[in-house]
């Protein structure tokens, strides 16, 4: 829970025979009913997983397609208060099947992808400090410390229209890669070597680390810190 009064962050991880679905929410909360937001649109994306048959034939259809009625029926259950009270929630799915992951975002939740080490991908988040960082206006560094690290640009619920969201293209995988899926309550106690250099193989269970993780995340962030929330997997080779 960090330094904070409730916990608003909400996870799933949902695995069949042939795919698996790794979700993070994080219930904005500085509006209203932020762990309601969060709830609801984790249901609609798990429920639409398991009603979908598997492997998914198309899993960038899907993620599109589920993110958009996550917000919606986001936007619903704040349909009658005022604006700057609406329920609203950042996003972070991965789907994993058949040798590769695809994945979605809204907000500033994100999907790391690790390998031998090293972040060989990751999600970039929908914040003026994000392009600020893209951008070549401020370092990493600067970055980690800036007032508005955790001002996010667009989320699910509040307006009407469908958000802007990230979809990537198809992400092969090999053996040993790890997919790490996390509020910004752990990413933003970390630098992006102690990222890199967990969940290695051979190393401590892939439980206990980011257990570990997650409370160092924690301590750096003192009273400050925000719900800290990770689902993570690691695939062993094709199937």
């Amino acid at each position: 829970m960090g330094g904070r009064s409730d916990n608003q962050d909400r996870v799933a991880v949902a695995v069949s025979d042939h795919s698996a679905l790794l979700v993070v929410m994080d219930g904005m909360g500085g509006h209203a009913d932020g762990a309601l937001a969060a709830e609801t649109a984790l249901k609609v994306i798990v429920d639409a997983f398991w009603q979908a048959p598997q492997p998914l034939l198309d899993p960038l259809g899907f993620l599109h397609l589920t993110i958009g009625r996550a917000h919606d029926a986001v936007v619903k259950i704040g349909v009658n208060v005022p604006m700057e009270h609406k329920p609203r929630a950042t996003c972070a799915v991965c789907l994993i099947q058949q040798g590769a992951c695809y994945w979605g975002h809204v907000g500033d939740s994100r999907i790391y992808l690790l390998r031998n080490g090293e972040i060989l991908q990751r999600t970039r988040d929908h914040s003026h400090v994000e392009f600020l960082l893209r951008e070549g206006v401020i370092s990493q560094e600067q970055a980690q410390g800036h007032p508005m690290r955790n001002f996010v640009e667009c989320c699910l619920g509040g307006e009407l229209y469908v958000p802007e969201m990230a979809i990537s293209g198809r992400i092969a995988l090999h053996p040993n890669d790890v997919l790490l899926v996390c509020s910004d309550g752990l990413w933003s106690g970390l630098t992006d070597s102690e990222l890199a250099n967990s969940c290695r193989v051979g190393g401590v269970p892939l439980r206990q680390e980011i257990a570990r993780l997650g409370e160092q995340a924690i301590a750096v962030l003192g009273g400050g810190s925000d719900n800290t929330t990770v689902a993570v997997a690691r695939w062993i080779g094709n199937s």
